[in-house]
């Protein structure tokens, strides 16, 4: 198989897919176009619709060829996949019949150098998955100390945080820290690790990824927002590769298809009825086949449900992770 081809498979792409059921005349959101794998297989099914969004802008030039094939049936938008109901309605649809997401970096920005994701290629510290905003260069030059540990805390699950952002402090000082081997070569120093376990700048870098692309908060928003634009009977699948991810989708899900309250000797609790159901009450995880083909699959799961007819949820308060507004400008 050509790396080319290779490009196009997504992670549990046909558990996935089938999670969907897409059916001729069907409407779907792949609201993480990347090299189009959920796409195409979406497409491979007569008379469905596809909208692909990526905030990717390389991701929706490479995907112009399936355009074409497609012959009308797909639109790529170069978007946040948080803003999916307002995408939706610039092409004058209010409800659709499936939306698929395939959470965090895909592995076309991983083997960008240029793009500044991975220590495993020298390139400059980006990490941007658009081209706006402050780069992952920009966060370690001026957050404060204590912010960057509790990203690093908390977003890459890294316990030796505290140091590791010392040290950032500490080299920033000498000069400006505007590389990724610098960064995982300052991050190595204070982190030690066993032979076979993972790289000891794996988390650090993680928690800067998701910092300064929002992920979490764009997760959050992009499951909100699909409730509301999914019609009853509609369906939702989401593929997450760590347990942040997985722990918003799940605990969403879980809410959103609770019923009832109380207990036999408490008065029932006034609730909103269901907006899911779920699909895969245990998540669906890769085939030790598809993990020996990609490894990257490894830690994938899949959750689905499908939408109910009760209305959409309110919007409750959002989660106090740290913020890239907050920590830019130190507080």
């Amino acid at each position: 198989m050509s790396t080319a081809d290779q490009r196009h498979i997504s992670v549990l792409g046909p558990e996935a897919v089938a999670a969907l059921a897409p059916r001729a005349g069907g409407i779907y959101v792949d609201a993480t176009f990347g090299a189009g794998g959920y796409s195409r297989l979406i497409l491979a099914t007569a008379g469905t619709r596809v909208i692909g969004i990526d905030r990717d802008a390389t991701a929706i030039s490479g995907g112009q060829d399936l355009v074409a094939q497609a012959a009308g049936r797909l639109t790529l938008v170069e978007d946040r996949f948080s803003h999916l109901v307002e995408i939706c309605a610039a092409q004058g649809i209010d409800a659709i019949d499936g939306v698929v997401m395939d959470v965090g970096v895909s592995s076309m920005q991983l083997d960008q150098a240029g793009r500044g994701f991975s220590f495993r290629l020298d390139g400059p510290l980006d990490m941007r998955m658009g081209g706006n905003g402050p780069t992952a260069a920009d966060v370690v030059a001026r957050a404060a100390e204590r912010d960057l540990a509790d990203a690093i805390y908390i977003f890459g699950e890294e316990r030796h945080s505290r140091a590791v952002a010392r040290a950032i402090v500490a080299a920033r000082r000498e000069q400006p820290i505007t590389t990724t081997r610098a960064l995982a070569d300052i991050v190595a120093r204070v982190v030690r690790s066993k032979p076979g376990d993972i790289h000891p700048a794996t988390r650090t870098f993680q928690a800067l990824r998701i910092l300064v692309n929002e992920e979490l908060d764009e997760l959050e928003r992009a499951l909100v927002a699909a409730e509301r634009v999914l019609k009853p009977g509609g369906r939702l699948a989401v593929v997450s590769f760590h347990s942040l991810e997985d722990r918003i989708v799940k605990t969403f899900l879980a809410e959103r298809s609770k019923s009832g309250g109380g207990s036999r000797h408490l008065p029932e609790v006034a609730q909103q009825p269901p907006s899911f159901t779920f699909l895969t009450r245990r998540p669906v995880v890769p085939s030790d086949e598809e993990v020996a083909a990609n490894p990257r699959a490894r830690s994938a799961k899949l959750r689905g449900a499908q939408r109910t007819t009760a209305p959409a949820h309110a919007i409750s308060e959002e989660s106090s992770w740290p913020r890239l507004d907050d920590v830019m400008r130190g507080g």
